[in-house]
């Protein structure tokens, strides 16, 4: 369904305090790359309320936007990675999505949940009862395209590590604020990288197609006298 010659559209989920607005670098890089880009801005955006309702509007959206039998590739930087997480693991999304990716997103929680108690940073606290839940049945991501982006040296995401993941790739880059994550040429390059990966599947075909031409044995010739028979 998908090709070098036809690029999936990219969904851009921002994070906590943010709108849509903070891509104001990697969205019109990305245009300018060939994709179709899409972003919402998730209301109320400051942790207040639950991240499965926030991601019960990214829900909605995708139903608005894009037509039932169109697969997108997903981008969730910070909170909206866990949002985006809830809506590919909870709310179907995993039959639309191809290629996800979560930037600096506190796939473990992490401990600047404990600054604010609302519902959305209570549940991005490490050893939250919601992040259990998505990490309990995690490996369901394997059906995708799946990529973390992170950075050793985040001070949002406490502890960094806390973004890595046991399927699919961890990709490190070395940006040394969190907000640069989406901004810095490296942060902007390495979600390239993954969208542009192969599909699993495509991969998967390609790699028995090889498999299936180097055992095939060559036709055997006829001598001349069979072949005009």
């Amino acid at each position: 369904m998908n090709s070098a010659h036809k690029r999936n559209p990219v969904l851009l989920i921002h994070g906590i305090n943010d709108t849509a607005a903070v891509f104001h670098k990697m969205a019109p890089y990305l245009a300018q790359q060939g994709w179709s880009v899409y972003d919402l801005s998730l209301t109320p955006n400051n942790g207040q309320m639950g991240l499965d309702s926030l991601a019960q509007q990214v829900e909605d959206y995708v139903a608005k936007t894009f037509a039932p039998d169109q697969p997108f590739d997903l981008v969730g930087f910070s909170m909206g990675g866990i949002v985006s997480r809830y809506y590919v693991q909870r709310l179907g999304g995993i039959h639309r999505v191809q290629r996800f990716i979560t930037i600096s997103a506190p796939n473990h929680g992490t401990w600047a949940g404990y600054f604010h108690a609302g519902l959305g940073c209570v549940q991005m606290r490490p050893d939250s009862a919601f992040l259990q839940d998505l990490n309990r049945d995690v490996a369901m991501l394997e059906q995708l395209n799946f990529t973390s982006i992170w950075t050793p040296f985040d001070l949002i995401i406490l502890p960094p590590n806390s973004s890595q993941m046991p399927v699919g790739q961890n990709l490190q880059v070395p940006i040394l604020l969190h907000p640069w994550m989406i901004t810095d040429a490296k942060g902007v390059k390495a979600v390239e990288k993954a969208l542009l990966e192969p599909l699993k599947r495509d991969r998967v075909t390609s790699a028995n197609e090889n498999r299936q031409s180097r055992h095939t044995p060559a036709p055997r010739k006829l001598p001349r006298h069979e072949s005009s028979i």
